[in-house]
């Protein structure tokens, strides 16, 4: 049976109509779960966590709720959502890597969500919930979201393709469904799934008595970096300053809120691989940079600032939908971001991406204001992906914190007391699963004719209640990036180079390698990460 079948959807929600006991279809105290991810968002750009951003309205749901500081991603786009969806490992989901598929001989690397799985829609579909999707979807062709569980959905197929323009990357699904007209010029795509996610919620009221599942997946701040040009002027000033101070000022704003410890140290500024031009280097001390670069990289960094602030705004108004409706306090709100901030390539971000090649253009004079608006395709580095993943080291792509570390943020009045605190305990991408059939009273159906594994991850809702942790191993690995951490101990390596360890408790910011110290610890944690690569499908490149 092919990926493209529907049969496997409808025999999913016979089975979870039998599996889902009736009276549990009907309860009241089922929660409505929102869950907002972030495209490419480093850990410390919120307000909340320690970022210069404006992003008011996401600081409002932290207030108001928890603040995990120790959550983690799949470390790239198309891995976590598989992940997030599934409550599996990416290679277990078939997105080991992207979305190109390597054929039936590496499971892992299927370029989809494969048949041998589960996914949030389609379980809590089967225990009567509405399910919604808006935004970027990147896990296979069209039209996935509708095949794997989801009744409407309004977004991006694909993974990074313009925000000023609808025709042809924006989708509505299924199928003859209404559409919204927007006029010349008046497209956003932040907007826009703002606009579905508020009319799929004004559907929802017409069956008050269902609960909802909405996924909301933004596909900002990722490339290509673009908003509205009078947003982009409120930030000149703030970045010319350079990624020097405002990794300087970030930390001392993390220690203040008690993101990190007081202890923490700013690590030293990452380096860099270009992939395709064969180049490697560390970014350079902004001071040293001349004026004609530190004007073109601050343009930079302002549009992606303008664009999680607009995202801010965008969330705002779907909470603001829930306020006005009453449905807010027994809304189960989770937000994160999909991986670290994003170096592609080099600490000059590119203007130009065609496949495997990039270019960098040098805006001067006037030809700073036209960045980021209709026409520019621009990203904007390494220097600024460090910044914002301060303090952590390396970026999306790498194990290390600065690829797989999240802000994640809870909020659920009606669920848990918790208000305004952090979180500390180590949490991962597959517990959004395992929240999800916790808290709807949804049964995952493990095995079956479909084979599907039990879910890796673990439910959130005793954290949310303040209850006693438990440890845990977990697992990452990308495009020969790897890690491995159990309690205290971190065991990582970056593709071709030797393990590395780190004490997680003393050095979050991986400073000091102990793997000579403590070559027992190394051996043990490599072995169980071999063992986890080989029941998860995982095979990786050495070199």
């Amino acid at each position: 049976m092919t990926s493209s079948s529907t049969t496997p959807r409808i025999a999913f929600a016979l089975a979870s109509a039998i599996l889902i006991a009736a009276p549990s279809l009907l309860a009241a105290d089922r929660p409505n779960v929102l869950l907002i991810l972030a495209d490419d968002m480093g850990y410390s750009d919120l307000g909340c966590f320690g970022g210069e951003i404006r992003t008011p309205n996401v600081d409002a749901l932290a207030a108001d709720g928890l603040r995990f500081t120790r959550f983690y991603n799949g470390s790239r786009c198309c891995p976590t959502r598989a992940s997030l969806l599934t409550g599996l490992y990416a290679h277990q989901a078939g997105v080991g890597d992207m979305t190109g598929d390597e054929g039936p001989g590496r499971p892992g690397y299927r370029g989809h969500l494969v048949e041998a799985t589960a996914t949030i829609p389609e379980v809590l579909g089967g225990a009567g919930y509405r399910t919604l999707m808006v935004g970027k979807w990147h896990l296979g062709s069209n039209p996935g979201p509708i095949r794997r569980g989801f009744d409407d959905f309004y977004g991006m197929i694909g993974g990074f393709n313009s925000f000023w323009q609808e025709d042809p990357f924006y989708t509505r699904l299924p199928a003859g469904r209404p559409k919204r007209a927007y006029p010349p010029g008046g497209f956003y795509s932040t907007d826009a799934f703002a606009d579905y996610a508020v009319d799929f919620l004004e559907d929802a009221r017409r069956e008050p008595d269902r609960p909802w599942f909405l996924y909301l997946a933004f596909n900002a701040p990722h490339f290509p970096l673009h908003a509205p040009k009078e947003e982009i002027d409120r930030y000149a000033d703030v970045y010319a300053r350079g990624w020097d101070a405002i990794r300087e000022e970030r930390l001392a704003r993390m220690k203040a809120l008690g993101i990190v410890p007081e202890s923490t140290p700013l690590t030293p500024r990452s380096d860099w691989v270009h992939p395709f031009h064969h180049k490697e280097g560390v970014n350079p001390a902004w001071a040293d940079l001349p004026a004609d670069r530190r004007a073109d990289l601050a343009r930079r960094m302002a549009i992606y600032a303008a664009m999680v602030e607009h995202m801010d705004a965008a969330i705002g108004r779907v909470v603001g939908e829930l306020k006005r409706t009453g449905r807010l306090d027994d809304t189960l709100i989770l937000f994160l971001s999909d991986n670290g901030a994003c170096a592609e390539w080099d600490p000059w971000g590119f203007d130009v991406a065609t496949g495997p090649k990039t270019t960098n253009i040098l805006h001067a004079g006037d030809d700073l204001a036209t960045m980021g608006g209709p026409g520019t395709y621009i990203s904007y580095g390494s220097g600024w992906a460090g910044a914002c993943n301060t303090p952590w080291r390396l970026y999306k792509h790498q194990a290390h914190e600065g690829g797989i570390s999240t802000p994640l943020i809870a909020r659920w009045p009606a669920g848990f007391a918790r208000k305004g605190e952090m979180e500390g305990r180590v949490g991962h991408i597959v517990d959004v699963m395992a929240t999800c059939v916790d808290v709807a009273g949804a049964r995952y159906p493990a095995g079956g004719e479909r084979n599907i594994p039990p879910m890796e991850g673990r439910s959130l809702v005793p954290a949310l209640r303040g209850e006693p942790d438990q440890p845990r191993l977990l697992f990452w690995e990308h495009e020969g990036n790897r890690a491995a951490r159990d309690g205290r101990w971190k065991l990582v390596a970056r593709k071709g180079r030797p393990w590395e360890l780190y004490d997680m408790d003393a050095d979050r910011a991986e400073m000091h390698d102990l793997a000579a110290n403590r070559p027992d610890e190394v051996a043990r944690l490599a072995r169980a990460w071999d063992e986890w690569a080989a029941r998860c499908h995982v095979v990786r490149d050495p070199s």
